[in-house]
């Protein structure tokens, strides 16, 4: 069934439930009783099945770069991360679509200490608003400096985000391939068998704390719910964004750097002699195993080097030129370190981003806490703001590390 015939059906169900109880005002004789509970037993394997395609469905339009559900993203855009914070400061309870969202993440299974909020309010930077009609004269929110911080890249060049996980996630991976022959008349064929493998997300825990004045908290401003918003893009998804790239594989995902040495890992390039002729041969490694390059992710040091490289010597043209190498983007981010040495050497990524998956589990929990010792002194709010995901890569083959240009 379609995930609105589920849903229909879960409402008719629920609506026939309710009308029994209410038939016996709570009192339920054994006839009634055996029917309730077949009712309950379809209600609930409906729920799983409305839970598993909502998730079917979410992949398939993040795949084909289609918005969410308009019910969830509608839902989704009333949520206030401020008002998330401050119904925890002052004990009271949630309320509209904030309510609305925690009651359906328990429904489905997720609990939290603290508050419940969308993950997808969070994966793009929120942009600061000007309200000057609410905005107290002696305050502005709306001008707040914030950190000059690194550039997030990994999402942006086109991994996959699969939301909403459970358990851990298992994706089947074909290894080899069947294999076609030809025959002379009469003869058979001897036939092939394809073998397989897979790969697994597990969930991994990444969170961090900071501090908001309550004076902040206060301001109601449309400003200052963006201000925060920016704050909590910046804590958490500067580390996932980190971990896809430099992960250690034991506390957090094992990033691409950390995916060579064996046979179908990430491949490895040289470029301790410059060129243009090097460049190609980053190129050729990925076109013989059929992979189709979207980004190249370095550093700031190597961008300088691309530009001041001449693609032909004496001939004008730079390796680098319009932001891309071999028309493919170059992105560059203090994410991506240069490798230590003495001296330290430049590195680059290039490969087919969107061969990244990023699982995630429920959504980002939210935890004030206004009576930590140093918060409390200075009437601020401590804030744990905390997420679970994991990082898998579906062809380590589509990459190519380099680890050697000079700087």
């Amino acid at each position: 069934m379609k995930l609105h015939e589920i849903r229909e059906a879960r409402a008719a169900k629920v609506q026939e439930a309710r009308a029994l109880l209410d038939t016996a005002a709570g009192k339920l004789n054994a006839d009634q009783q055996k029917t309730f509970d077949v009712l309950k037993s379809e209600i609930t394997a409906l729920e799983g099945q409305e839970q598993r395609a909502a998730f079917v469905e979410e992949c398939e339009r993040r795949a084909m770069g289609q918005p969410a559900d308009k019910h969830v993203a509608e839902l989704q855009s009333r949520i206030s991360v401020i008002d998330a914070i401050n119904a925890q400061i002052e004990g009271r309870s949630l309320s509209g679509a904030l309510a609305e969202f925690n009651q359906e993440q328990k429904r489905i299974g997720i609990a939290s200490r603290g508050v419940l909020v969308p993950a997808s309010l969070f994966e793009k930077r929120a942009t600061t608003t000007t309200a000057a009609q609410i905005v107290p004269d002696d305050y502005a929110p709306n001008e707040y400096v914030g950190l000059l911080r690194n550039s997030m890249v990994v999402q942006r060049l086109g991994a996959r985000v699969l939301p909403n996980l459970r358990g851990d996630l298992v994706i089947p991976k074909a290894a080899t391939a069947h294999t076609a022959e030809w025959l002379a008349e009469g003869d058979k064929l001897t036939g092939s068998n394809a073998t397989y493998d897979s790969i697994k997300l597990t969930p991994r825990h990444v969170g961090a704390k900071t501090e908001l004045s309550r004076q902040l908290l206060q301001q109601s401003s449309p400003a200052v719910e963006a201000l925060v918003r920016d704050d909590f893009v910046q804590i958490v998804s500067l580390a996932v964004d980190k971990a896809m790239l430099h992960g250690d594989g034991i506390k957090e995902p094992l990033g691409l750097i950390g995916r060579t040495g064996l046979a179908g890992d990430v491949q490895t390039g040289n470029l301790a002699t410059l060129s243009w002729a090097t460049f190609l041969e980053l190129f050729e490694k990925l076109a013989l195993v059929n992979a189709n390059p979207n980004g190249i992710v370095t550093h700031a040091e190597v961008v300088t080097k691309l530009r001041s490289t001449l693609k032909t010597t004496g001939l004008p043209g730079y390796l680098m030129e319009n932001g891309q190498v071999g028309g493919i983007n170059v992105s560059a981010t203090n994410q991506l370190a240069a490798k230590a040495g003495s001296p330290d050497k430049g590195r680059l990524i290039m490969g087919d981003f969107s061969q990244i998956l990023i699982g995630q589990w429920g959504a980002l929990d939210i935890l004030a806490n206004p009576f930590a010792q140093d918060s409390f002194d200075a009437g601020a709010v401590q804030i744990r703001v905390m997420a679970t995901m994991d990082m898998q890569v579906r062809h380590e083959a589509g990459f190519v590390l380099v680890e050697d240009l000079g700087l």
